[in-house]
């Protein structure tokens, strides 16, 4: 039954009523990670899912074999109850304006993965359409597996406007069906999901951890080290302690660790994320809540990708991905 953590509301299968889905005519936007996965979860539910695409897209013929109906966007738009736009941030907007909004049936429902167009108004539906979210907190290949497993992957649900009366129970039936009530299904709202997933891929998943990999590989080198150690110690054991932290949290990874590796955590960890660090992160938050980290990344799609582009290049001739592109030769098992 529902209950809370930390004064978060937690949803499970038995607090979802799956009929707010059924009869329902279900479009899904878009067969990328988490448009594969929603799609082919709802399916197997029994319930009645068209995917959405542009022409031309490169997923349409495993769409097709997956043996979904797949129409360009604007005509899967048309009639359906319900709409989950799961293409690119980038995207949204542009497709909403042009082939979404003025296909939508009056009272129909729209659903994000993700807050940013909404949060940040590059997305305003009419009066009459409500908009929910159900984010999962895990690639879409991870949904999928899981949900073959039996299991599935914690999802976080919001609800932005109400007018049909019924978008949280809409929002828990759809994270239910794609396999988020058998571990937990949290409430929030678009503005928490949105800021906080912004600051957590920025500050810590990818830019922090990232920079954080690629300048102690650099130390290393730089000072006569053999780049294979160098990137086994700064780069290839980061899953190793990742890992222990996603299993026990760090009193287990800690206590999984050597003494001597602990005591450097403790001793080293502050002088690296220094106060000056934490502030530059304020500053970081700040942009994403004003709305100019989204305005710049819009900006840079609108312009051809430039910055993203560049960035790109400078990583792939980086010698950390040189490095590691030879030594993942000697792990096989890797992939498997």
């Amino acid at each position: 039954m529902a209950g809370k953590i930390l004064g978060t509301t937690v949803y499970y299968d038995e607090d979802c009523n799956l009929s707010k889905l059924e009869g329902k005519k279900i479009t899904v936007l878009g067969y990328g990670s988490q448009g594969h996965a929603h799609s082919l979860n709802l399916k197997e539910g029994g319930f009645d899912v068209t995917v959405g695409l542009r022409k031309g897209s490169k997923s349409w013929d495993a769409a097709t074999e997956a043996g979904f109906t797949v129409k360009e966007t604007a005509d899967a738009v048309k009639g359906a109850d319900i709409v989950m736009i799961l293409i690119p941030d980038e995207l949204q907007a542009e497709v909403y304006a042009k082939d979404i909004a003025p296909n939508l049936k009056e009272g129909a429902y729209i659903a994000f993965g993700h807050g940013f167009n909404i949060h940040f108004k590059k997305i305003v539906p009419r009066e009459d359409i409500s908009v929910f979210m159900v984010a999962p907190k895990g690639p879409g290949h991870l949904v999928r597996r899981t949900f073959q497993e039996g299991s599935g992957v914690p999802c976080l649900v919001a609800v932005e406007k109400d007018p049909a009366g019924d978008a949280m129970e809409v929002a828990k039936a759809w994270a239910s069906a794609i396999g988020g009530g058998r571990s937990g299904i949290l409430e929030t709202t678009f503005r928490q999901e949105t800021e906080t997933d912004l600051f957590g891929e920025q500050v810590v998943l990818c830019g922090g951890v990232v920079e954080l990999m690629k300048v102690g590989f650099e130390v290393l080198t730089e000072a006569g080290y053999d780049p294979v150690n160098a990137y086994f110690e700064c780069i290839h054991e980061m899953k190793l302690i990742v890992d222990l932290i996603y299993e026990g949290g760090l009193a287990t990874m800690r206590n999984s660790i050597s003494n001597t590796a602990e005591y450097g955590d403790y001793l080293t960890g502050p002088k690296i994320i220094t106060p000056e660090t934490k502030e530059a992160m304020r500053g970081v938050l700040k942009d994403i809540q004003s709305g100019k980290f989204a305005d710049d990344f819009l900006a840079d799609y609108k312009a051809g990708q430039p910055f993203l582009k560049e960035k790109r290049q400078e990583f792939a001739n980086h010698g950390v991905e040189k490095v590691g592109a030879e030594l993942r030769k000697l792990m096989p098992w890797i992939k498997k």
